[in-house]
């Protein structure tokens, strides 16, 4: 079953090519997985517990409790970008329980069938990179939900020969702890957009060896150099370990507070891109302001406000944050976070935008809540080129896409929680 989907996702993707070598370059790509010793993973260094926090855990409510779990969930979406990237079908698929499954469109079925399939389709493919982030998690019990934003560097034959992609997305999953692990139970993807580039090889034919001036190039699963450097970083590690001079309780406040400020930045851009008044005014204390240069005033005006100029002007957007850093002082913190954001335009000569650029943020704690009270945006770079709609080729167009409405797919995930307790 697993080595059909495969073929089919290979020659969905490369339909230019003839089918029969399409076919043979599939069952290569697969051969190629199992020939290689599939007990071999970097499974080992993902899995490692954060041991150190779990031996002090008493009570499941606690505090410290969600935010152990919050960290290993967020290691198996790692797990899971990694293992795609990698080729690595053992990786993949420890990334769910055994009787997890998948939902990407064209592809339904178990993560066994999936990673399989996966696995042999990225072997006989150019490297891709999936880079997830605004990853928002809600946790009951044993069962958790999450989003998360991942925008995919992917060479498809969308429209023609093979190109260089951008696609973003969402996965909307489902997770659960079973015998004491969580692993992934269920994936949703939702595509939002797709952008596509000239071909271009930037690596080049390679240097000759040398110690100061050649970077390593990434590869498929165990011709990737960076699974060597992590066993070898691995391995040359010091067993000490220092005594902590913070009193244990800030310590504690310190972290889930840079958590909290974490997601309030993943809220905002949930409501910008669903179109979302309520969530953005989450984010916010109700005297807060923002200067973004499209709109400088009052942050509740903006939230009203963005979403008619967005739903006028653009068929549709994307804000991935990351790279957070902040410093907290009591009650108070500043903080810098990137963002990468995708706006594709209306009119006689529709554009796909790409804008990087960083929120400049003031945040403060009131009443025991953390929220922004002053955002700026300051922009370092855009680049915009004309629009394609590759939405409805190939592989993309049985995926469910993005909605600036309730109607998008994660509204259902995340009232799920909200009506009954899941399932174990």
């Amino acid at each position: 079953m697993a080595n059909k989907l495969a073929c089919l996702l290979f020659t969905r993707h490369y339909q230019n090519l003839d089918t029969r070598a399409a076919r043979s370059q599939c069952i290569e790509a697969k051969n190629a997985v199992y020939c290689q010793n599939t007990r071999y993973t970097l499974g080992l260094v993902w899995a490692m517990r954060i041991c150190h926090l779990k031996d002090h855990i008493v009570e499941d409510n606690l505090p410290i409790h969600d935010l152990v779990s919050r960290i290993e969930i967020e290691k198996r979406l790692a797990q899971h970008a990694r293992a795609i990237d990698r080729a690595d079908e053992v990786l993949l698929r420890t990334a769910y329980h055994e009787d997890g499954t998948v939902d990407y469109g064209s592809l339904r079925g178990t993560a066994a069938e999936f990673a399989e399939a996966i696995a042999a389709m990225h072997q006989g493919a150019p490297l891709s990179q999936h880079r997830p982030s605004n990853i928002m998690i809600k946790l009951c019990g044993d069962a958790a939900i999450s989003e998360s934003y991942v925008i995919a560097w992917v060479t498809l034959p969308t429209d023609g020969d093979p190109q260089p992609h951008w696609v973003g997305g969402r996965y909307l999953d489902q997770h659960r702890r079973k015998s004491g692990e969580w692993r992934m139970q269920h994936r949703h993807y939702v595509l939002d957009w797709i952008m596509q580039f000239p071909k271009s090889d930037m690596l080049g034919d390679g240097a000759a060896f040398s110690l100061q001036g050649l970077t390593p190039t990434g590869g498929h699963y165990l011709a990737d150099p960076g699974n060597a450097l992590l066993m070898a970083f691995g391995a040359d590690q010091r067993h000490t370990q220092e005594n902590p001079t913070m009193n244990e309780a800030d310590a504690l406040d310190r972290v889930l507070s840079h958590q909290a400020i974490i997601e309030l930045g993943y809220r905002y851009a949930r409501g910008v891109d669903r179109g979302d008044a309520e969530t953005i005014n989450s984010a916010f204390h109700e005297d807060a302001s923002v200067v973004i240069g499209a709109f400088n005033g009052p942050a509740r005006e903006f939230a009203t406000s963005i979403g008619v100029m967005l739903d006028t002007h653009s068929s549709g957007v994307a804000h991935t944050v990351t790279n957070h850093w902040i410093e907290i002082t009591g009650d108070h913190a500043v903080g810098e976070s990137y963002v990468l954001a995708y706006r594709g335009t209306n009119g006689d000569d529709p554009q796909d935008t790409l804008t990087g650029g960083r929120y400049i943020d003031k945040y403060e704690r009131r009443n025991g809540c953390w929220k922004i009270a002053q955002r700026a945006f300051v922009m370092d770079w855009s680049t915009a080129s004309p629009a394609k709609n590759l939405l409805n080729l190939g592989m993309f167009a049985d995926m469910d896409r993005g909605q600036r409405s309730v109607e998008d797919p994660v509204y259902t995930l995340w009232n799920s929680f909200n009506e009954s307790p899941p399932a174990a």
